[in-house]
C-alpha cells in the first residue's frame, strides 16, 4: 500500500490521532496531519509528518484519511465543513472514523463519504495513547469487502488488534459503546472499591496488589487505580470522554429497549465527577471523586 501512494492524512492528532502518526511514521509511511492545536502538529513535524492547515489540505492526493476527533459533530466540521476533506479525496479512498460516537452518526457519515465519491471504514478505537503509539490498540472496523481490502495494510500497520466486526458501518460504533460502557462500569467500580480501601485504612498499593491477582482484577483499575494511587492525573483520556461514551451507550440501550441495572449508575458517575470539575483531568479522577464523597 505504501509503494507509489500518497500520504495519509490525519485529522486530530492529539493523544491518540498523535500515536497513531508516530506509529506510521515509525513503520515507514508518508503522512499528513492537520490539528486545531499548532504544538502538536509542530511536534510531529519533527518527526518527519508533513503539516496542513486545514483538512482538506490533509485529504488532498492522500491515499487514505483518518479522522481522530471527539464527537460526531466535529466529524461533520472535517469532512463536511469549510475546508473540509470530503470534497478533496481522491475517487474511493477510505475515510477511517476513528472517534467513539453513535451508531446513527456513523451510518449517515458513511452515506454521506459515498455520495461524496469516497469509501467510509467506522474504525473506533481502544487501548490508550501508548497502544496507539505501539501498535496494539484494538480497532473495531465495520465496512464493505472492498473497502477492507482497500485498506488492509494501513490497519495492519495501526494495529496488530484489528476486529471485523460486520460489514456495515454503524456495527464498529455499536461495539465500541458495548466495551467502553464495561470500561465504565469497571472503573467506577476500581474507584469505589480503591475508596472504600483508603476509608478502612488500608496501604491502597498493597490492596491493588491483592486485586491485580484476584477475582477483582481490570485493566482499566489497575492501568487508572495505578496512577491515582500516585496522584498522576495528567489526563491520557480525559474523565470527559467517559461521560461522553457512557451516555451515548445509554442512548444506545434506550434505543434497543434494553435496561441493565449498571449501566446508568456508571454514566451518573462520570457526569457528576464533571461536574464536579474534574472533566479535564485524566479518568483515574473517579478515585479522587468519590474518595472525597
Amino acid at each position: 500500500m505504501r509503494s507509489g501512494a500518497g500520504p495519509i492524512g490525519i485529522v486530530g492528532v492529539g493523544n491518540m490521532g498523535g500515536g497513531m502518526a508516530r506509529r506510521l511514521l515509525d513503520t515507514g509511511w508518508a503522512v499528513r496531519t492537520c490539528d486545531l492545536v499548532p504544538e502538536k502538529v509542530e511536534s510531529l513535524r519533527r518527526a518527519g509528518a508533513e503539516p496542513v492547515l486545514t483538512p482538506a489540505e490533509a485529504a488532498a492526493g492522500a491515499r487514505a484519511l483518518i479522522v481522530c476527533v471527539v464527537d460526531a459533530g466535529q466529524c461533520d466540521e472535517v469532512l463536511f465543513g469549510p475546508d473540509g476533506a470530503a470534497a478533496a479525496l481522491p475517487p474511493g479512498a477510505p475515510v477511517l472514523l476513528c472517534p467513539t460516537i453513535a451508531p446513527q452518526d456513523a451510518e449517515s457519515l458513511a452515506a454521506r463519504l459515498a455520495a461524496a465519491g469516497a469509501t467510509a471504514i467506522d474504525a473506533p478505537m481502544s487501548g490508550g495513547p501508548a497502544r496507539a503509539r505501539d501498535g496494539s490498540m484494538s480497532l473495531m472496523v465495520a465496512c464493505s469487502d472492498p473497502a477492507f481490502a482497500a485498506a488492509a495494510d494501513l490497519l495492519a500497520a495501526l494495529s496488530s488488534r484489528v476486529f471485523r466486526v460486520g460489514t456495515r458501518p454503524g456495527d464498529g460504533a455499536k461495539t465500541k459503546l458495548v466495551n467502553n460502557l464495561l470500561a465504565g462500569i469497571n472503573l467506577v467500580g476500581a474507584a469505589e472499591a480503591l475508596a472504600l480501601a483508603q476509608r478502612l485504612g488500608l496501604d491502597l498499593g498493597r490492596t491493588l496488589d491483592v486485586i491485580e491477582q484476584s477475582s477483582g482484577q481490570s485493566w482499566i483499575g489497575s492501568d487508572r487505580m495505578r496512577r491515582a494511587i500516585a496522584g498522576d492525573y495528567e489526563p491520557r483520556a480525559h474523565v470527559s470522554l467517559l461521560r461522553k461514551d457512557t451516555a451515548l451507550a445509554m442512548e444506545a440501550a434506550k434505543h434497543a429497549g434494553f435496561d441493565g441495572p449498571l449501566g446508568a449508575a456508571a454514566r451518573d458517575a462520570f457526569d457528576q465527577a464533571a461536574r464536579a470539575g474534574l472533566a479535564d483531568l485524566d479518568d483515574a479522577a473517579l478515585f479522587r471523586w468519590l474518595s472525597r464523597s
